[in-house]
């Protein structure tokens, strides 16, 4: 009866680990192929992980709450017919392998820490949640870099600093060997970047000037725990910030025409297709035929080099019933007709509010569209998505007077108007560029054929 390794599977490339949410099995219970045997969740979206074959749950070897490096054993299934031993192999997106091995495979010990000195020659990475604790706790960037990290490509994991922090409190770790060097302070606070990681990831540290532990506010106020999604929010939109200077034009649209379109075709569009017809769609439309005329706009920075996207994969801000926030991505979005963008948008808003969104559905966006008008916002300056380079917030619409030039002259009229609002990143886009960007996607909108067909 040999066991099967189910292995912590690919959730896409810049996907390194997954916190294990709960199991939906213990030891002892029979599994079917293909059942779900475990909740996981990736910086992206929350996701099941099942069985590839029938058998017995032997082993569970990472527990609730565990962040684990993609591709660790997590568990183990004993199965009741014979197995060919063969190796382990990483496929695109593997869910498990088979070793075929009758006996647990060994597990390396973790070494004791051991403390060089730093000379900022190496090349590590340490995830936000890495860096978090390293900060709540007190420990300086010369004093992270010489934890031995049991992560992939020897990156240090959650456990390895909460380990190392246990051992230090209780005597078992020596101090750090100097203190880091401070680039400027603010409020008390020193930021030190990371001299191993290349410019395009360095990502300045936020080191507690002093280690005593934060103290709340006392009176009548309610501490609210972060759950685990609002968690990533924060640390994907400070790394955003730390990582991009961001900059914001701001431009506006007369969309009358396209209002009044909507009104006059929206009941037959949901007759004719089974769906509806919002503004997003629309929205979207006039944003793709601007990035064909602008394609810098959608591309990212991998140190000083330019990777210009070719396909035009659309992220839509989506808010969920718990107040957090998810990305869902229409991928090449330029290849559909407006039919076909309503029933995307339609498809991943209900998914992401219903929790049914697959980890792909996430990944691969080159553009981000925002609306703020959705909640009744005027506009906003929204923060970039990364590693994306501009991000777009469209407000609310609202019906003003405005000053509008004819052949007879100027008349005091009342259209509908909508702020539009442009963050970018201005390692690459320039205010030219950004500004031009935003006034295009404005006239396609203004301009929008209040006869056309659909």
């Amino acid at each position: 009866m040999p066991l099967i390794d189910l292995v912590m599977p690919k959730m896409g490339e810049s996907i390194m680990e997954a916190t294990i949410l709960k199991w939906l099995k213990q030891p002892g219970d029979a599994v079917r192929q293909d059942e779900s045997l475990l909740e996981i969740a990736t910086d992206k979206v929350d996701s099941e992980v099942p069985s590839v074959t029938a058998g017995t749950l032997e082993e569970i070897l990472f527990q609730v709450n565990d962040v684990v490096p993609i591709g660790s054993v997590i568990a183990r299934i004993r199965t009741n017919g014979a197995a060919t031993a063969q190796p382990a192999t990483h496929q695109a997106h593997p869910a498990a392998v088979v070793t075929g091995q009758p006996t647990a495979a060994p597990v390396a010990p973790r070494q004791p820490a051991t403390h060089q000195p730093v000379n900022g020659a190496g090349n590590r990475f340490y995830s936000p949640l890495v860096l978090n604790i390293a900060a709540s706790e007190g420990v300086p960037l010369s004093e992270l870099e010489s934890i031995p990290g049991s992560g992939n490509e020897g990156r240090v994991t959650k456990k390895d600093i909460l380990q190392y922090i246990a051992e230090r409190k209780a005597g078992g770790a020596p101090p750090a060997y100097g203190a880091p060097a401070s680039y400027g302070t603010a409020a008390g606070t020193s930021y030190n970047p990371i001299p191993s990681q290349p410019a395009s990831s360095r990502l300045p540290v936020s080191i507690p000037a002093d280690s005593t532990p934060a103290t709340y506010t006392t009176g009548n106020v309610e501490i609210i725990e972060m759950d685990r999604m609002r968690k990533m929010i924060a640390d994907h939109m400070v790394r955003s910030k730390h990582t991009s200077p961001h900059v914001t034009s701001f431009s506006e649209s007369d969309v009358t025409h396209l209002v009044q379109w909507r009104e006059k075709v929206k009941k037959e569009f949901e007759k004719r297709e089974n769906t509806k017809l919002t503004f997003t769609p629309l929205f979207i439309e006039a944003v793709i035929r601007c990035i064909k005329k602008y394609p810098l706009i959608n591309s990212s920075l991998d140190g000083d080099k330019i990777i210009l996207k070719k396909d035009i994969n659309i992220g839509m801000a989506t808010a969920l019933p718990t107040g957090n926030l998810i990305v869902p991505v229409i991928r090449n979005a330029d290849q559909l007709n407006l039919t076909g963008l309503a029933r995307q948008v339609n498809t991943l808003a209900d998914n992401a509010r219903q929790g049914k969104l697959r980890p792909e559905d996430t990944q691969g966006g080159t553009f981000t569209l925002t609306n703020v008008g959705t909640f009744g916002s005027l506009m906003g300056t929204p923060i970039i998505n990364q590693p994306q380079v501009a991000i777009l917030a469209v407000g609310a619409i609202k019906k003003r007077p405005v000053v509008l030039e004819t052949a007879e002259g100027d008349a005091i009229v009342i259209r509908h108007m909508m702020y539009l609002s442009l963050s970018y990143d201005h390692r690459i886009v320039d205010g030219s560029l950004g500004a031009t960007f935003l006034s295009a996607v404005a006239r396609e909108l203004e301009n929008f054929p209040v006869n056309r067909e659909f």
